[in-house]
């Protein structure tokens, strides 16, 4: 081999190793500047974690100095009911709602339905005005239609009574014709079937109220009005006030006259309705338990704003739990005081026999002078045979009870 194939092989090794080095080098720059950038997240993620930190810090502190109690009329979509009206936005919105009475579309004949929908295409065609349709379903509460009933029960029982005591005197007088006996009795029989009939239907309502998927639909139109529409003149509240509810209440009777033409009737709310409405809209689940007189008389409109503190509460309750403890501990100590004569008292019963013996005895060795020593030692010894021969008659007792048992479980 010459020596310019050789040069030329080397150089070939050569550049090849050159080439192998830079790549080493650039790969080895890359990998140092990764790591940099990861140095430099990892200072900027901590960085910013103590900021964020000291940020909350800082915010949470400002919101414990401004912490103020605020009233939920701030968090409501509305800010008062008055005068059959709902009151939003500081008095720039005024709602008045139309309930109406579903009626059973299904059941009707075809001309029925067709001036059914002839009806509402008229009632569609007269609006002028925005309207909103509301749909609520609502868990059926029986209760107040439960005590009716029975009130109404009541009332006829009581004239039931009172007519079948007429009834027996009018026969046992025997002044009064047959007539007017059977007449009497007619009613009575009337007003029996009455009461048996009124009795069957509160049970079977007390039954119903038991099922909570009693669901009832109530249907409402909301008709606004909007402080703007009074014109451009200065108005003050109760002026705008006044206006917006001629308003509504003109086009609320438009839409009930209306809505008859498709066998609908209609009705405008009153502010009571409407605080009923509102309340069942926002509290779902408590409405179904608590109707709004009772969520009224319970102080659900303050509890809001000015309920205790949790500590408190649990502090009231830490010292009637207390208070009910050291009550029934203090009865238990009496009862336990009040037992131990007892216990003496029945202990004594018991052993009486015993006693008895024991103080004969006493009082034998304590006479012995006045008795006569022999005479004393025979009555003692004498006490001791009698007790001697009273143990082994229980003990013969004891064994015979423990025969018949034997015998009987033999058998």
């Amino acid at each position: 081999m010459s020596n310019n194939e050789i040069s030329q092989i080397l150089s070939i090794i050569l550049g090849v190793m050159i080439f192998i080095l830079m790549i080493l080098v650039v790969i080895f720059i890359i990998l140092k500047a990764n790591e940099n950038k990861k140095e430099k997240k990892a200072e900027n993620i901590l960085s910013g974690k103590e900021d964020k930190d000291i940020k909350k810090k800082e915010e949470k502190n400002k919101i414990d100095k401004s912490y103020s109690k605020q009233s939920i009329m701030d968090f409501m979509e509305f800010e008062k009911v008055e005068d059959n009206m709902i009151v939003q936005k500081k008095g720039r919105r005024y709602l008045m709602v139309v309930e109406c009475q579903g009626i059973n579309y299904d059941l009707m004949s075809q001309p029925e339905k067709i001036a059914v929908e002839e009806g509402f295409q008229q009632f569609l065609n007269t609006l002028r005005h925005p309207i909103q349709i509301y749909i609520q379903t609502r868990t059926i509460n029986l209760e107040n239609s439960i005590n009716t009933y029975k009130t109404k029960i009541k009332e006829v029982e009581d004239s039931y009574n009172q007519n079948l005591f007429r009834y027996n005197q009018m026969r046992e007088a025997g002044i009064y014709s047959q007539e007017d006996i059977e007449k009497s009795f007619y009613e009575l029989t009337k007003q029996r079937n009455l009461l048996e009939y009124g009795r069957d239907l509160v049970a079977n309502t007390e039954k119903m109220s038991l099922n909570r998927s009693i669901l009832n639909k109530n249907y409402y139109i909301i008709i606004p009005y909007f402080s703007e529409d009074a014109g451009e003149g200065q108005y003050d509240y109760e002026e705008i006030k006044n206006m917006a509810f001629s308003e509504l209440y003109t086009k609320a009777q438009s839409i009930i006259s209306t809505l008859k033409s498709s066998s609908i009737n209609g009705k405008i709310l009153t502010s009571q309705e409407l605080v009923e409405l509102l309340y069942v809209a926002y509290n779902r689940d408590d409405s179904e338990i608590f109707g709004i007189e009772k969520a009224a008389e319970a102080g659900y409109d303050e509890l809001y704003s000015t309920a205790p503190d949790v500590f408190e509460k649990k502090i009231k309750v830490l010292d009637e739990m207390i208070r009910q403890k050291g009550i029934e501990l203090a009865n238990e100590t009496i009862e336990k005081v009040k037992s131990k004569p007892q216990q003496v008292a029945e202990e004594k019963e018991n052993n009486l026999e015993e006693l008895v013996r024991k103080m004969a005895q006493m009082v034998l060795e304590e006479n012995k002078a006045y008795v006569g020593t022999k005479t004393a030692e025979k009555a003692i010894k004498e006490l001791n045979n009698s007790k001697k021969e009273g143990e082994n008659a229980n003990e013969k007792v004891k064994e015979k009870k423990t025969t018949r048992r034997k015998r009987t479980t033999t058998k």
